[in-house]
């Protein structure tokens, strides 16, 4: 299974379908040796889609560095932000982290890119990328 959007589809179908321009060229799934990543059915899954899997090394901490911190941040955003405790079971719990992370991809403000959203920068970089050269 590939990594779902936040309407439960496949990410890649969910971009696709806001830019049918959009291929998976280029693009790298990296992440850790865990066996949900190892399986076969999953790396078949990935090629098929045209993705590069990518595995970091087994003990190799700089790897995990963002996933960590945005593991934090989902923590403290959504699993633990005014609802300890309240979560009515996984099917809630699951539609609402489709939701955080369709918010924090698109929308969310990132410091790291000029305090915009992604969606603003990608917009920025795609007009950067097509305005003539002086």
């Amino acid at each position: 299974m590939l990594p779902l959007g936040a309407d439960g589809r496949p990410a890649l179908f969910t971009r696709r379908r806001h830019d049918a321009r959009f291929t998976a060229e280029g693009l790298v799934f990296h992440s850790d040796a865990g066996s949900q990543y190892t399986a076969i059915s999953f790396t078949e899954a990935l090629i098929e889609a045209g993705i590069a899997p990518s595995i970091g090394t087994v003990g190799d901490a700089l790897d995990n560095a963002l996933m960590e911190s945005t593991i934090g941040l989902y923590k403290t955003e959504l699993i633990n932000h005014d609802r300890a405790g309240s979560w009515s079971g996984r099917a809630e719990v699951e539609r609402e982290t489709a939701s955080w992370v369709h918010w924090y991809n698109t929308t969310r403000i990132h410091h790291s890119i000029a305090k915009m959203s992604p969606a603003e920068f990608e917009a920025l970089h795609t007009r950067t990328a097509q305005a003539p050269a002086a």
